[in-house]
């Protein structure tokens, strides 16, 4: 039987010193990675017989080095499942969350390139491109889906696959269905005025209407997102426009009122009715608020939340839904597509072993179940299978009736989005203003996104 190394790495602070031009520091911060189990799940009997006769029999040893430690178990699950088909094959797995961009490129700036590593989608996969692998022509690529495949191809050339993904995504407010139901708001709001009343009834009830999570830089981004398409939208542009005219130093977040006024309105309403200590706020610690019934809506999240909401309560009444962003109905959208990339070191000793391992992840019996049946994720790859997770069942209901906004956050790198992320949390603290945090968003943009 393969061994199995886990290393989930505990982050304290955020870490910002590699960031271009960062001139604020981050706030502290509790650890929100998720703990793995160092025991090995049980291995699944249905991996493909196909699939095990094209591996290789020599030995090899794989370093995995991804962010998004919530899927930790799913991806112990799926190691040890594939210990069954390659039991020659050890895979080291390592995973965190806060300063992941930062540990990467001190890692390929050391030439400790990870056999398989991970980054966003869409604009972060020309900044790694010299690192990663082309997967054009693999097995892997008759079955992801068409729309994932196009997040992986260079922006810059337009081919290539440069990235597979754990997942599809849904973005949006995960939220109490029984606490809305018990102060008796019928649907979920779609503007901001009704999100306002919601959360007057909400704490007129004796609950939180939110908490937030802004302990983590990421759940910005997450947030944030939203708003952007619907600033471009009121533009009359994209939001692949939006983004560039602040890049190119054009415009300025202050030009676009959505931005300047309703964000900043939305992160002052959430703080008015979250948590005690919004900056000292992490995963975790949504997941239990939300599963305990202490608050009404989580902010940042997604399906990844789901398998431990349900874990800690069963009975959980599990709704989904999009931001309120403006006094428009048609710009509470929720957003579809796949953030995230995982790429193979082209120069890896054991080159052969990883293609194997991913091929194998994508095309075998089990690699194909493991998104619906394990990880409970949108699969990235063409499926028929209907998922039982609730976020993902009402993520595309709400796909197909009421459209889903553009995946804006693949335009911009993570080393913007984490300096981002610490800009607001410097907001939040009390320590800048909303003018000189718009700003600031404004010059670092333009500096992270240029130099990239």
């Amino acid at each position: 039987m393969k061994k199995r190394i886990l290393s989930v790495l505990l982050s304290t602070a955020m870490v910002a010193t590699l960031l271009v031009g960062c001139g604020q520091s981050a706030a502290p911060a509790e650890s929100s990675d998720a703990a793995a189990s160092e025991e090995a799940a049980p291995a699944k009997e249905e991996a493909a017989p196909a699939a095990e006769e094209e591996t290789s029999d020599e030995e090899a040893e794989i370093y995995m080095f991804i962010s998004s430690p919530e899927y930790a178990d799913a991806i112990n699950e799926l190691i040890d499942a594939y210990g069954e088909v390659a039991p020659n094959v050890t895979i080291n797995y390592e995973t965190t969350q806060n300063d992941y961009p930062t540990l990467l490129k001190a890692k390929l700036n050391s030439g400790e390139v990870p056999d398989i590593f991970s980054s966003t989608s869409g604009k972060e996969i020309d900044v790694y491109k010299e690192w990663s692998y082309d997967m054009t022509g693999e097995a892997l690529e008759s079955t992801i889906d068409p729309a994932v495949a196009a997040m992986m191809k260079s922006p810059e050339t337009g081919d290539g696959l440069y990235g597979i993904a754990i997942k599809g995504n849904y973005f949006g407010i995960v939220y109490n269905k029984a606490i809305f139901e018990e102060v008796g708001i019928a649907s979920f709001p779609k503007t901001m005025d009704e999100l306002k009343t919601a959360c007057e009834k909400i704490s007129a009830a004796g609950y939180k209407p939110f908490t937030t999570g802004f302990a983590e830089w990421w759940v910005f981004k997450h947030c944030g997102q939203t708003f952007v398409n619907a600033a471009a939208r009121e533009a009359g542009i994209t939001s692949a426009e939006l983004v560039s005219s602040i890049v190119k130093g054009e415009k300025t977040v202050a030009d676009y009122p959505i931005l300047m006024n309703n964000w900043f309105d939305f992160i002052d309403l959430a703080v008015k009715y979250g948590d005690d200590k919004p900056l000292e706020t992490a995963l975790a610690n949504e997941e239990a608020a939300l599963a305990n019934g202490e608050c009404a809506m989580t902010l940042g999240q997604g399906a990844w939340i789901e398998g431990d909401v349900m874990s800690i309560n069963p009975d959980f009444k599990l709704g989904f839904a999009a931001y309120p962003v403006s006094d428009n109905p048609a710009d509470a959208k929720i957003i579809a597509g796949s953030d995230q990339a995982l790429r193979v070191n082209k120069d890896s000793a054991q080159l052969k072993a990883t293609m194997d391992f991913i091929n194998w992840w994508y095309t075998s019996d089990y690699g194909k179940a493991w998104f619906n049946d394990v990880a409970g994720v949108v699969p990235p790859i063409l499926s028929d299978s209907e998922s039982e997770f609730e976020v993902i069942k009402q993520g595309s209901a709400l796909s197909a009736t009421d459209g889903a906004g553009d995946l804006n956050i693949c335009y911009s790198t993570d080393s913007f989005h984490q300096t981002f992320g610490e800009l607001m949390q410097a907001y939040i603290a009390g320590t800048a203003t909303r003018e000189a945090t718009a700003q600031a968003i404004t010059e670092q943009w333009a500096a992270i996104e240029g130099a990239n």
